[in-house]
């Protein structure tokens, strides 16, 4: 059994690096089957104001074959909470400190027939620390078969971990959840959150979930590599993407964390579509 926090702290950062690198990679072969001219990831390194406070590197791929935009964020970083924000992370209420580090991806398809995809999985610590995540996916036309299958998937992952998948999935569609419009965002997958019990289990868990993820988009994107598409569809697209972008602004706790924890703007951000509309 693990017990240094240290040696936590190196495995779980070490772990979302390369899941960054594997994603990148398979992302741009997806691209490459479609075109040889296809598009390759823009790396950015970036850093807090405080270099010794840590940062991340962003890769980004846009106006792909495949993709409109998909950006891979890993980002490694610590620090101290401001006041107002410490009673809402917990472990932070007495002094602030924290450590984290996570993966975040957001990929908007060409193919307003392909879903949106979202994963991010993270090891924070402050006085406490815990692992949480997720996997959703954002649909612009239903596809019943693509849904069951998405939790088909997400439930085998859960059952070789001893988790509660029905717990997760409804965490999901209470987190990913429109007050304002009285609608759920997409058509579920997970959340986790305060994952502390058994470390090793957890952490397993987390890697198996992001192997889930590559796999999941993988199969999505071969299915409907060759799926028509006109431009009623992309307005439509478009459409689901402003309640992409309303979320992520005013709702999302990432977005909140990030800001509070003097993150860099653009990676998080990246999550935005490049267009949107409203009516």
């Amino acid at each position: 059994m693990i017990k240094d926090i240290e040696v936590k702290k190196k495995l779980s950062s070490r772990w979302f690096e390369y899941l960054q690198s594997e994603i990148c990679k398979q992302f741009e072969l997806l691209e490459k089957k479609v075109s040889k001219k296809s598009k390759v990831f823009k790396k950015r390194i970036w850093h807090k104001k405080n270099k010794e406070e840590g940062g991340g590197i962003s890769y980004i791929l846009e106006n792909g074959n495949i993709f409109d935009k998909v950006g891979v964020n890993k980002s490694t970083v610590s620090g101290k909470f401001q006041k107002k924000f410490r009673s809402k992370i917990m472990g932070a209420e007495k002094n602030g400190q924290y450590w984290a580090s996570g993966i975040s991806v957001v990929a908007h398809m060409k193919n307003p027939k392909m879903p949106a995809v979202h994963f991010n999985t993270r090891f924070i610590v402050t006085s406490k620390s815990w692992f949480g995540g997720g996997i959703d996916v954002t649909q612009s036309f239903k596809d019943k078969k693509e849904r069951k299958e998405l939790n088909k998937k997400l439930f085998r992952i859960c059952k070789i971990n001893n988790k509660n998948y029905q717990n997760y999935r409804k965490w999901c569609d209470k987190y990913f959840f429109l007050p304002h419009r009285n609608e759920i965002r997409g058509i579920g997958g997970l959340f986790f959150d305060y994952e502390r019990d058994n470390w090793e289990n957890n952490f397993n868990f987390v890697r198996n979930v992001g192997i889930g993820f590559l796999d999941i988009t993988k199969k999505i994107i071969l299915k409907k590599i060759n799926v028509k598409w006109n431009t009623k569809d992309k307005e439509k697209q478009f459409l689901k993407r402003g309640r992409y972008v309303e979320f992520n602004l005013l709702y999302d706790r990432g977005t909140k964390f990030g800001l509070n924890s003097g993150g860099n703007v653009e990676a998080i951000f990246m999550s935005l579509p490049p267009n949107a509309k409203w009516k």
